[in-house]
């Protein structure tokens, strides 16, 4: 049966979607599935449902997957630099979370592509490509379900996740970047020049744009503000530059701009001004982060071979992924967080940001296309790992329970629970469990 397709149904079927997704939250809260699994069944639904419609495939599947990717990335980034709150007392947390997220990507993404290498590629370069999205986690699935975690691990799953998404994409695009150096040191070269010089541009733009925000009366100036970014990150990008340093300036500027305007150029800004501008920006890129999700999540589905979730092959291969991960995983976990190992090894579940990149590859790089590689691997890693997660969660009594924010400013509420709780004194002091002289609350 062949049905017309026009804009009006085709709103009607994108506001569906959309409904839908916001009713998967609230399925997640109350049965423990996390949403992203809700929306890749939704996604495989819509594709039994085409030959019924008389659709044989998304009209421009290309093209909407790169320019959603890119827009994504974007909103992504900023929505995690939002989220950095740079704080002297938070300083053992961040560090150990980056150091972490950082050793994990690495390690994971070498001892992945050294057995996609094995079993598919010829190529390690190539083989490498395909395993950063598997090395990164996903803080579109963790950040919505720790909430019910103990407060220093709660705080350590956000920063690590939010970390782990800057660092994939940046290690990413930077490896893409460099396919034609010669030599390691040619890698190095190029990779130290087109940080620098990103770093530089970036930090330069974002002290013009959070001085000129502050001076806009009109109503419009948080989509200018994002049309800018846009327009030079495309700039940026066409000349091989990294824009995303740039995204995830400006977001930390704009999030801690206490640390950045000193001295005189504290004259220079108003904090009135700036923290409502931060608080605007909050809820813009929360939402429309979520509607991005919601769409990558669904078109996911719509992708997948069903028939490829047979195979016992892609199921072994998915599995010994999975294994490397936790077991990369475990290792730092147990030389930086010590007593927090459990239950946050189990909490690495892979997500947008692996299937963003993944069609990154096939959309933006078809050079690096290998047929022999079985996307149904990646849903099987993200099934798994979320399944896991969810297991971890409600058998140490946690639940998937969202990360709350204040409402004043949309923050994560834990970034300023230390100011609310000065004026009470405490029962007794209590030491972080994830600094080296701290111990572990029996």
């Amino acid at each position: 049966m062949n049905i017309d397709i026009n804009a009006y149904s085709m709103v009607i079927a994108a506001s569906l979607v959309i409904i839908f997704s916001y009713f998967a939250n609230v399925i997640s809260r109350k049965t423990n599935i996390p949403s992203v699994l809700l929306l890749i069944v939704l996604g495989i639904l819509i594709k039994q449902s085409f030959p019924y419609f008389g659709i044989s495939a998304i009209p421009y599947e290309g093209l909407i997957l790169e320019v959603l990717g890119t827009v994504g990335l974007i909103f992504i980034v900023l929505e995690a630099a939002l989220d950095l709150e740079l704080r002297k007392d938070k300083w053992p947390i961040i560090w150990k979370s980056l150091l972490v997220a950082l050793g994990a990507l690495l390690i994971s993404s070498f001892a992945i592509a050294s057995f996609l290498n094995w079993i598919f590629f010829n190529d390690f370069y190539n083989a490498l490509v395909y395993a950063i999205p598997l090395s990164i986690m996903s803080s579109a699935i963790i950040i919505p379900s720790v909430g019910g975690l103990v407060e220093h691990q709660k705080e350590f799953m956000v920063y690590e996740s939010t970390f782990s998404d800057i660092l994939g994409i940046m290690f990413f695009y930077l490896l893409l970047g460099n396919e034609d150096a010669g030599s390691v040191w040619t890698v190095a070269k190029n990779v130290g020049v087109n940080i620098g010089l990103t770093i530089i541009l970036g930090l330069l733009v974002s002290y013009v744009m959070v001085f000129m925000l502050q001076k806009i009366t009109g109503n419009v100036k948080l989509f200018l503000t994002i049309a800018v970014l846009l327009l030079i990150y495309a700039i940026e990008k066409l000349v091989h530059l990294s824009p995303l340093i740039l995204i995830l300036a400006f977001g930390l500027m704009l999030n801690n701009h206490k640390l950045f305007f000193v001295k005189r150029m504290r004259k220079l800004v108003n904090d009135e001004k700036i923290e409502s501008i931060t608080h605007d920006f909050h809820v813009l890129t929360l939402e429309t982060a979520f509607v991005i999700r919601t769409f990558f999540f669904v078109i996911f589905g719509i992708t997948i071979v069903l028939s490829s979730l047979m195979s016992w092959s892609v199921i072994f291969y998915s599995l010994v992924i999975v294994v490397i991960l936790y077991l990369v995983r475990y290792l730092f976990l147990s030389l930086l967080a010590r007593k927090d190992t459990f239950p946050m090894l189990y909490i690495a579940p892979r997500g947008l940001i692996t299937i963003l990149l993944y069609f990154q590859i096939y959309s933006g790089h078809p050079e690096y296309v290998h047929d022999g590689f079985d996307q149904g691997i990646l849903l099987v890693v993200i099934m798994v790992t979320s399944i896991i997660m969810t297991i971890s969660l409600i058998q140490n009594g946690f639940g998937v329970y969202s990360v709350q924010r204040d409402e004043k400013t949309s923050e994560f509420a834990f970034l300023h629970e230390e100011d609310e709780n000065k004026n009470s004194t405490p029962e007794k002091p209590t030491l972080n469990p994830l600094d080296e002289e701290g111990e572990s609350p029996q």
